[in-house]
């Protein structure tokens, strides 16, 4: 399976704009009876993939996962040009709405919500100061007594917003995953966020993948781990064809077009 909509092209979209925008318990049994036949068990649970390889298994979680309407990722993402770590928890729809948060290195956190053709960021001081490293100190003290808490807005296809508002294209997003290699191999049984969860192991050249695949509704891909060397990391998707909570920010915002002239 390829990573670049996972996690290259999220890594690469995030990035841009950072840079740039300155979720089954079992009953207990009930005591036997003296009776000489032992009562039935429960029969476990049926293997909504049998008889398929770990092949066939990915490739239903590709379908799958590309017809959702909407869906939630979460997770950490290196990031080429600085060395760091990209953390984001962002959700997205068809409709290109999306909500949620990022940051760099844990060095602060920006809120983000498109809605329309609007997109609106809030950054909190430690964001700020982070990515104005280098700065004149005025000028960053400038920034962050303008921005610092306050949500900001503009056009969604402007210059300095388009990066991260394509990032919020759901169709973009899951347009280029395709299915899996041949080298897959059915694992064990597992849980994402409490959801049971089937893991699947690719080999792709030298790198090596972890995929957990929902056995239950719909084969939604819920994990995906990547041990590459070049891009680690670790994806979660939840939410899957759930509503996305994005709004326009309540209360005084400030436009950011208007100020550029």
């Amino acid at each position: 399976m390829r990573r670049t909509t996972l996690v290259a092209l999220c890594l690469a979209a995030t990035t841009t704009a950072a840079l740039a925008g300155c979720q089954s318990g079992q009953d207990g049994g009930g005591s036997g009876s003296s009776a000489s036949a032992s009562a039935p068990k429960a029969s476990a649970p049926a293997d909504p993939f049998a008889g398929l390889t770990g092949a066939q298994i990915a490739d239903r979680a590709v379908e799958a996962t590309t017809g959702a309407r909407s869906l939630r990722m979460t997770g950490d993402v290196p990031d080429d040009e600085s060395g760091g770590t990209i953390s984001i928890d962002l959700a997205m729809d068809r409709q290109g709405e999306c909500a949620g948060t990022m940051s760099l290195d844990g060095q602060g956190e920006a809120e983000l919500i498109k809605t329309g053709s609007t997109l609106y960021m809030k950054y909190d001081e430690k964001f700020l100061r982070a990515q104005s490293e280098g700065e004149p100190a005025a000028d960053t003290d400038a920034a962050v007594a303008m921005l610092a808490g306050k949500w900001t807005k503009m056009a969604a296809t402007g210059q300095d917003a388009k990066d991260l508002a394509g990032f919020c294209d759901l169709d973009t997003m899951l347009g280029e995953m395709e299915g899996a290699g041949q080298d897959v191999t059915r694992g064990k049984s597992a849980t994402v966020g409490g959801t049971p969860a089937l893991v699947l192991t690719e080999k792709d050249g030298a790198d090596r993948n972890t995929l957990y695949v929902a056995t239950e509704g719909k084969p939604y891909l819920l994990r995906f781990d990547s041990a590459s060397e070049e891009d680690p990391g670790t994806m979660t998707f939840s939410a899957y064809d759930e509503p996305v909570a994005a709004k326009a920010p309540a209360g005084q915002v400030l436009d950011l077009d208007a100020l550029g002239g």
